[in-house]
């Protein structure tokens, strides 16, 4: 196992033992050890491991150890399987319910004897949660409502996981010899920030073999329906995938009728009405005759289209991305010739919004600078969370400055091709001042403002905390605006063009925080604000090595946004972003 992977273990043994209700300084152990792993350079850790002096290391113990190296050498832990079957699996469950901790959770166990998300839900319409000590009415509120939203969330999955579980279907399909194209439609294809059901659009004419193969996958779990041109499974990830194969005359037809969105469909079927056609999955034929548009197809004065830009442009119109598909004046703009060409993942430079093991990443400087230097990123910003983000081991004044300098001498070293750029993630605080002074952030290259507490603030008073840190001269830009994480928290309230006018005024950028959790700020507000000066920069938000490739996920919503790369401030190349920081400082 990796050293992040033995590091997760630890901390989910931690999560589990506080869940049981475990002797408070054995759970911190664990969690005290996970973050010791994760503060070693790999290898190092890999050198401790092999010489058996891992106990070397401070907070890792014998009992760790011993744990330590049998993940290490067989992958897998005895005694977390015993402590995974001695929790009844209702209660991890729990976890997932938004508000809701481990602490908590072990109380509702041992008083309530609640072990099902169904009897902490019946316990809570009785009345019992409530007159719990340290519950109450409003908490007993609160768990009903997480309990109602989970039921939600259940229904969507995060892009970013549906994507890892379509890209093998898909890459399967093509592989079929019977099948000439294939592709994902739906929201995938769109890349909504969650998404639904799978589609896969499927252009064969030997058809048995591609269901068979479609219904066999070693990943269904179940065949919920099965016909002569479609399919359609349940995974045992817990999404639906739909199948349809049409004719390959058809084929692009369909794949824009079923990447949608509605409201882009009805809109463009409208269009085709007005022009005296008729535009369906099966195909762009006149509107006047008898039959169904599936009988029409193919008929004299059809269109015929290889691919989506012959659609469009029999329309009229320019090709659309994918992206743009959701009904919101693409249409318009593809008739004025006004569709602009939207920033691409090549052309990222670099990011600023990234965790080391400083606060509560699980790479080190050196890890994440070399990982960017993999990806051929120009510059790496390191923006670890300032004191009072405890529970993330913010860092103190004396930290950070002692980070600057570990900055200043890896540069120097010029061991990595990657600029290193010195920044901090700066809590705002509850009435709208930053964390750290103004001669500490007058040290660093920028800095992210951002909130982390207090999230119960109505309206006005959030929107005045967040202006008031934008209005500080140090904020370079604002982090994740709304502090949603998408199917588990909620946004707080906040007037988010309030917040972009003062950005705008100010000269701050706003982040698109790239993590497939977040996507914040989101993609609806991007298009407006982008066209009055607001710039953005597309951060993973990354905790480890491997969530540098969040950026993916970022533009892809910043596409949606209708972003280019002027709008982008992370695709200019090093020069150029030292001096836009450079301007930013000496903006007041």
């Amino acid at each position: 196992m990796t050293k992040n992977e033995i590091a997760d273990v630890l901390a989910e043994i931690g999560l589990l033992m506080e869940l049981k209700g475990e002797n408070p300084f054995k759970v911190r152990a664990y969690s005290s050890g996970a973050r010791a792993i994760e503060a070693i350079e790999k290898e190092e850790f890999e050198k401790l491991l092999a010489e058996g002096r891992i106990q070397s290391v401070k907070g890792i113990g014998e009992a760790l150890a011993a744990k330590i190296a049998e993940l290490n050498a067989t992958g897998r832990l005895e005694f977390l399987d015993r402590l995974k079957a001695s929790i009844a699996p209702g209660l991890v469950d729990m976890l997932k319910i938004p508000g809701l901790g481990p602490k908590k959770i072990a109380a509702l166990g041992q008083v309530l004897g609640v072990t099902t998300v169904a009897e902490l839900e019946k316990a809570c319409k009785d009345g019992k949660v409530a007159a719990l000590a340290g519950f109450g009415d409003k908490t007993q509120e609160k768990i009903l409502a997480g309990i109602r939203t989970r039921e939600a969330y259940s229904l969507r999955h995060i892009w970013w996981t549906a994507s890892d579980v379509a890209a093998p279907i898909l890459a399967g399909l093509r592989g079929l010899p019977q099948v000439n194209r294939a592709e994902t439609a739906g929201s995938l294809r769109r890349g909504l920030e969650t998404v639904g059901d799978l589609d896969f659009i499927v252009a064969a004419t030997d058809i048995g073999p591609v269901v068979e193969w479609f219904t066999g996958q070693a990943g269904v779990k179940e065949v919920t329906a099965r016909g002569d041109t479609k399919a359609s499974v349940r995974l045992r990830s817990g999404m639906q995938a739909d199948l349809r194969i049409i004719p390959e005359s058809q084929f692009a037809f369909a794949l824009h009728h079923f990447t949608g969105s509605k409201d882009h469909n009805v809109q463009m079927r409208q269009r085709a009405l007005d022009r005296g056609m008729s535009l369906s999955e099966w195909g762009l034929v006149p509107s006047a005759g008898e039959g169904t548009a599936k009988e029409k197809a193919g008929r004299s004065g059809s269109v015929a289209a290889h691919d989506e830009k012959a659609i469009f442009a029999a329309l009229g119109l320019g090709y659309i991305p994918p992206e743009l598909r959701e009904g919101m004046g693409e249409i318009e703009a593809a008739e004025r010739g006004e569709i602009p060409r939207l920033v691409e993942l090549g052309d990222i430079r670099g990011a600023f919004h990234n965790h080391t093991t400083e606060s509560d990443g699980s790479n080190t400087l050196a890890e994440l600078a070399a990982a960017a230097q993999k990806l051929g990123w120009e510059y790496i910003g390191i923006a670890d969370h300032s004191k009072s983000s405890r529970q993330a081991n913010g860092l103190t004044e004396e930290r950070l400055l002692g980070q600057i300098r570990e900055i200043g001498s890896l540069n120097a070293s010029r061991k990595y091709g990657t600029r290193v750029l010195a920044g901090t993630e700066c809590d705002i605080l509850p009435d709208g001042r930053l964390d750290f002074e103004d001669s500490v952030l007058a040290r660093l290259d920028y800095v992210v403002a951002s909130i982390h507490s207090v999230f119960s603030q109505d309206e006005a008073v959030m929107t005045a905390r967040i202006i008031r840190a934008l209005e500080n001269p140090r904020t370079t830009m604002l982090g994740h605006l709304s502090g949603r994480i998408l199917l588990e928290r909620e946004p707080y309230k906040v007037d988010a063009q309030k917040v972009i006018d003062a950005a705008i005024a100010n000269g701050v950028a706003i982040e698109l925080n790239a993590s497939p959790y977040r996507l914040d700020m989101d993609w609806r507000f991007w298009r407006r604000a982008a066209g009055r000066g607001l710039e953005c920069a597309i951060n993973p938000d990354a905790h480890d090595t491997a969530g540098l490739d969040h950026v993916r996920a970022g533009v892809n919503s910043a596409r949606k946004g209708w972003l280019t790369r002027e709008n982008v401030v992370n695709t200019l190349p090093l020069a150029k972003v030292l001096s836009w920081l450079e301007r930013k400082r000496g903006r007041k």
